[in-house]
């Protein structure tokens, strides 16, 4: 399986990319998860968005908002797997990935995540260490993370 990682700011997308970036999200975190809610917002305009294709098929994604948006540091949010990839276990990867491009982007600044609870173990294997009690984000148990 070889993924392809592509970093682009929301300005330099092809609308197809756009629209492919959006539809993915929407599917997940508004469909899926139940859960009415502004997904595009003004945090887009801030950040830097990784597509993963696999034979020209988007079946990842994140985004880096730059720091000082929504945290003082920069954060990676909106990460998600296609619904039909999720079996290829690719969310360790993308991850990674994100992880490195940030860390390389905005060296010794950190890393803030608001993350779902549920996923808490996940991003402690990654290096990020709870710095919040729970608190619900539009009906979903999160909690804020940080990777130094």
């Amino acid at each position: 399986m070889q993924l392809q990682f592509k970093w682009s700011r929301l300005e330099v997308l092809s609308a197809l990319e756009a629209f492919e970036i959006i539809k993915a999200r929407e599917a997940v975190f508004v469909v899926e998860q139940q859960c009415a809610y502004q997904e595009a917002d003004e945090m887009d305009l801030a950040s830097w968005h990784l597509m993963v294709t696999l034979n020209h098929t988007l079946v990842a994604y994140a985004r880096v908002v730059d720091p000082g948006i929504k945290y003082k540091q920069p954060s990676i949010g909106r990460v998600m797997t296609v619904k039909k990839f999720r079996k290829l276990a690719i969310g360790r990867s993308l991850m990674l990935e994100a992880i490195r491009f940030t860390e390389q982007t905005f060296s010794g600044q950190g890393i803030k995540i608001g993350a779902q609870v549920y996923l808490k173990n996940f991003y402690a294997s990654l290096g990020f260490e709870a710095v919040s009690e729970q608190y619900d984000e539009d009906g979903i148990a999160h909690i804020d993370m940080l990777k130094s």
